[in-house]
């Protein structure tokens, strides 16, 4: 039985991006299985825009550490797929290990869900092309560009691709995606 899915970080991940699945995935009986560069500690931290602010402010948030490093991901072994938002999809999207995996995670058709700047993997990966997805506004260049479309909603579920805008989305579109989740264990078998 397929139990275990990959939550994709880097330094600057999104606390609420990234804490939020990790705990709802534990509810559900899954095992998160936090991936990045380096097998280490990651400082996550906390995005908003201020009020009269016109950009985002960031804070520093929780650490989170790192099971196994993006060359170590062996696709088949999960259930699914979550690319976490913040500032680290800007600099781990270069990852030829990463993509590999995201490649795979789209080519078979198994649960993926992306919040924020997490499209920025997918994108790179060349893997968004015609697909309608919700992300943080000022990304949507990072997905038109690359092919998607760009949908303003806080739950896109397009197939197997479940996306939000940012984690003020989490309540909304994460259980879209674990319900994918649970009928892919369920196919997985015993």
């Amino acid at each position: 039985m397929l139990n275990q899915v990959l939550i994709i970080v880097g330094d600057a991940s999104e606390t609420l991006d990234t804490l939020y699945p990790y705990y709802r995935l534990q509810e559900d009986g899954f095992e998160p299985v936090v991936a990045a560069p380096e097998k280490r500690k990651y400082q996550m931290v906390m995005h908003e825009v201020k009020p009269g602010w016109t950009i985002t402010k960031e804070w520093e948030g929780y650490t989170i550490d790192a099971a196994i490093t993006f060359a170590d991901i062996q696709p088949e072994a999960y259930a699914g797929i979550f690319f976490s938002g913040g500032r680290a999809p800007e600099y781990i999207r270069e990852d030829e290990n990463l993509l590999r995996a995201t490649r795979w995670f789209f080519a078979h058709n198994k649960p993926i869900a992306s919040v924020c700047h997490g499209v920025e993997i997918p994108a790179r990966a060349g893997c968004v092309q015609g697909r309608r997805m919700a992300t943080v506004a000022k990304c949507k260049f990072d997905l038109e560009v690359c092919g998607g479309i760009y949908v303003n909603e806080p739950c896109v579920v397009d197939g197997n691709l479940v996306s939000g805008r940012t984690f003020h989305d989490n309540g909304k579109y994460l259980g879209a995606w674990i319900k994918l989740l649970r009928e892919e264990r369920a196919r997985s078998g015993p």
